[in-house]
C-alpha cells in the first residue's frame, strides 16, 4: 500500500480541456532571466538564479521584457499550452512583437476573412464597432468615411473635455517614434497605455484564432484589427488615464505609476472577458 500511495498520477492534458482565454490569468511579465524546460514544465531562472515554475496552461500571455532569453523547447511547450509570447519593452509598456500561437482550427480566421472580403458585411461589422462607441447616434445608411469623420470629431472633443475636466494644458496628439520623451506627459502616458493595450489585444486575438492583420475600419497598417478593437476601449483605459495621471504626477512622467494605474483599470473592467464577447458581437452581431 505504501508503494501504491507513492505512485504519481499522470493525466493527459488535451487541447479541449485547456482553460479558455477568459478563464486564464491575463498576463505575466518577466525580465532579466531565462525561460527553459525542466522535464515537461516551463521554469523561469531569474538573474539571481532563483527558479520559479510557470503554470503555462493557465496564463494567457507571457510578456518578455529586456534581458530575457528563451529556449526553443520552452517555446514549443508554451505554444502547445496556447500560451502566447509577446516581446515588450521595460515594464511591458511597449509592444514589439508576438509569437503566433497555433489554435485548434482555422474556423474563426476563415469567418473573419469572409466578412472582410464582403463589402456589405465588412461595413456592417464596422457599423457595429462605431455603434458600441456612439450608442446614441443613428448610423443607418452612413458610409465608412462618414462614420470615421464622426469619430475624428468626437475624439478631438473628448481630448478637449478631459483637458478641461483635469485642468491639463493640451496642444494635440503628438508622438515621434523612438523619441517618446520629446512629447509632453499626457502624450507619453497615451503612447505607453496604447502600446500596452495593443499588446493585450494582440495576444487575445491570436489566442481566439483570429488575425490581427484583417481589419474592418483601419487598413494599410501592421495591425488593423487591433487598432479597430483598441478604439472600443481607449476612452477609459488610455485617454482618460492620460489626463488623470498628468494631474496626479504633477507633470513628471513616471512609468511605474502609469503601469500600475493601467493594470488596475484593465483588471477593473475584466478586459479579457470583454474582448472575447465584444469580438463575437462586432463580427456576428451576437
Amino acid at each position: 500500500m505504501a508503494k501504491e500511495a507513492k505512485k504519481r498520477l499522470f493525466i493527459k492534458v488535451t487541447r479541449e480541456n485547456l482553460p479558455q482565454v477568459k478563464d486564464k490569468y491575463p498576463f505575466l511579465y518577466l525580465e532579466r532571466g531565462r525561460l527553459e524546460i525542466d522535464d515537461s514544465s516551463v521554469k523561469w531562472i531569474d538573474c539571481e538564479n532563483n527558479v520559479v515554475r510557470i503554470p503555462a496552461a493557465v496564463i494567457n500571455t507571457l510578456l518578455l521584457g529586456p534581458g530575457t532569453s528563451i529556449t526553443h523547447e520552452a517555446v514549443k511547450v508554451l505554444a502547445a499550452a496556447n500560451c502566447n509570447v509577446c516581446w515588450v519593452g521595460e515594464d511591458s509598456l511597449l509592444f514589439y512583437a508576438a509569437g503566433q500561437s497555433p489554435t485548434s482550427d482555422s474556423r474563426n480566421l476563415r469567418s473573419q476573412m469572409l466578412l472582410a472580403a464582403d463589402k456589405k458585411k465588412s461595413l456592417e461589422v464596422a457599423r457595429r464597432m462605431f455603434a458600441m462607441r456612439f450608442p446614441q447616434e443613428d448610423l443607418a445608411g452612413k458610409s465608412l468615411k462618414e462614420m470615421m469623420g464622426m469619430e475624428g470629431h468626437r475624439v478631438r472633443a473628448l481630448y478637449k473635455d478631459l483637458a478641461e475636466k483635469y485642468k491639463v494644458g493640451w496642444k494635440g496628439r503628438s508622438y515621434k517614434p523612438g523619441k517618446m520623451e520629446m512629447s509632453d506627459v499626457t502624450n507619453q502616458v497615451l503612447t505607453s497605455a496604447n502600446a500596452a493595450l495593443y499588446g493585450i489585444l494582440t495576444s487575445s486575438v491570436y489566442s481566439l484564432g483570429y488575425s490581427p492583420h484583417i481589419g474592418f475600419i483601419h487598413s494599410g497598417s501592421p495591425l488593423p484589427f487591433i487598432y479597430d478593437l483598441a478604439d472600443l476601449y481607449k476612452k477609459d483605459l488610455c485617454i482618460d488615464l492620460a489626463f488623470a495621471l498628468t494631474l496626479e504626477m504633477g507633470g513628471r512622467y513616471n512609468k511605474h505609476t502609469v503601469s500600475e494605474a493601467f493594470r488596475s483599470r484593465v483588471v477593473a473592467i475584466d478586459l479579457l472577458d470583454r474582448i472575447a464577447k465584444d469580438i463575437q458581437h462586432v463580427l456576428y452581431g451576437d
